[in-house]
Order: C-alpha cells, then sequence, then structure tokens
C-alpha cells in the first residue's frame, strides 16, 4: 500500500513517513500544496491514500481536496488540521475530505483512520489469500505453508502480498516498484531481486524459483 503525504512541516512529515515505512507502507511527501496536488492529479493511480495538512503553503488542504474530486479523482484524503470547529470540519467533509484529524493528534488514531480507510468489503478485497499451499492474512499479517507459519519481514510480508493478490499474472519491475516501494527508489537497484530471492527461500526452499517464477526481460510470476 502507498500513502502520499502532503506536508509544509518538514519534520513532521519525516515522523510520519517513518513511523508508517515502519508499518510496511511506501510513503511519498512533498511540501507545499500546488506540488501535492500535481503530484495527485498526475500519479493518482500510484497511490491508495492522501495524508493531506490543511494549512499548506501556495494552496491549502480545502482546495486540494475540492479540485481533485472535480478531476474525478477518488483517492480516499485523510487532512490534518488544527482547527476544530463544526463549521471548519463541515467544509472539510463537503470539499471532498473522506476524514479528518485535529492536532495533535496520536500517531495510533493515525493509523487507525488510514485503516478504515482503506479498507474494502471482504469480496472485493479479501483478507485472507490463499495460492497453493500458501496462505496470507492481512489482518494478522501471518502466512503459512501447509499450516506452517513462514516469519517474514514486513517488506517481504507487502511483496509477498502483492504477489498472491494477482496470482499468475506476470508483474513488471514498474508495478512492483510503485506499489511496493516508494516514489524516490532507484529503479536500477537490484533491492528488488534481493527481496524476491529471499521470499522464494523463506516460502519454498529449494522450490522458490518455480513458486516465484522470472518471467526475462519482463518481471515476476506467482505460479499457481
Amino acid at each position: 500500500m502507498k500513502i502520499l503525504i502532503i506536508e509544509d512541516e518538514e519534520n513532521l512529515a519525516k515522523l510520519l513517513k517513518l513511523g508508517l515505512a515502519r508499518q510496511g507502507y511506501a510513503v511519498d511527501y512533498v511540501l507545499d500544496g500546488e506540488l501535492g496536488e500535481r503530484r495527485i492529479a498526475m500519479h493518482h493511480s500510484d497511490y491508495d491514500l492522501v495524508v493531506c495538512d490543511l494549512m499548506l503553503p501556495k494552496k491549502n488542504g480545502l482546495e486540494i481536496c475540492r479540485n481533485i474530486r472535480q478531476y474525478n479523482i477518488s483517492l480516499p484524503i485523510l487532512v490534518l488540521t488544527a482547527r476544530d470547529s463544526v463549521e471548519d470540519k463541515v467544509s472539510l467533509l463537503d470539499a471532498g475530505a473522506d476524514d479528518y484529524i485535529v492536532k495533535p493528534f496520536h500517531f495510533e488514531e493515525v493509523l487507525a483512520r488510514i485503516r478504515a480507510l482503506t479498507r474494502r468489503p471482504e469480496q472485493v478485497l479479501p483478507t485472507e489469500l490463499k495460492a497453493g499451499n500458501l496462505s496470507l492474512n492481512a489482518a494478522t499479517r501471518r502466512v503459512t505453508r501447509d499450516g506452517e507459519e513462514i516469519p517474514l519481514t514486513l517488506k517481504e510480508f507487502r511483496l509477498l502480498e502483492y504477489f498472491m493478490r494477482h496470482p499468475n499474472q506476470v508483474l513488471g519491475r514498474e508495478d512492483i516498484i510503485e506499489n511496493i516501494w516508494d516514489f524516490d527508489f532507484d529503479s536500477m537497484s537490484n533491492i528488488i531481486d534481493v527481496y524476491i530471492n529471499r521470499l522464494r527461500y523463506k516460502i519454498g526452499g529449494e522450490d522458490g524459483n518455480r513458486i516465484i517464477e522470472t518471467v526475462r526481460g519482463v518481471g515476476y510470476r506467482l505460479k499457481v
């Protein structure tokens, strides 16, 4: 899952990015509203959610919400605001924000709001995934093979989840980067290959290469 943060206080943006990355999210941040709106307009299909401050230079959060809804972009928006009057909250929601948090806030609440906003109906985005003898629970972050639990790092788990949501499909390197890593990731790095090799070994041992196949010149495929 990938999140865009629009926040002019860079220290706060960095803290949010660090905290969310530790939870397994890929996160980008920009420091003004104009750049944030442009990023959403051009790359909204790359993100699952936007966390946006209300008071921003060049363009405020209210304008961003209103404008991107006029572009018919349905990306969920969580607004951070120091204003707590009923009128301000109503204005935000009417402009297109999906939710808001009043500053100061606890990081745990941010996480809970993000989980709520990105939750989908069971039949559209199931929590329990199965691929052959592999089982993955997105809620508990538990992976098993033939009932035996496989310990994975957060990034390995997100990578496997992405493959299991697209079984038998060839996933290009760019697809994987856009969904698992952030905007500044070096696409020439071999880190993707490193993580896939680790994942292959953990889920399949010597059979790992047959479970996650390399499609030369294109990408990778989880074979079910």
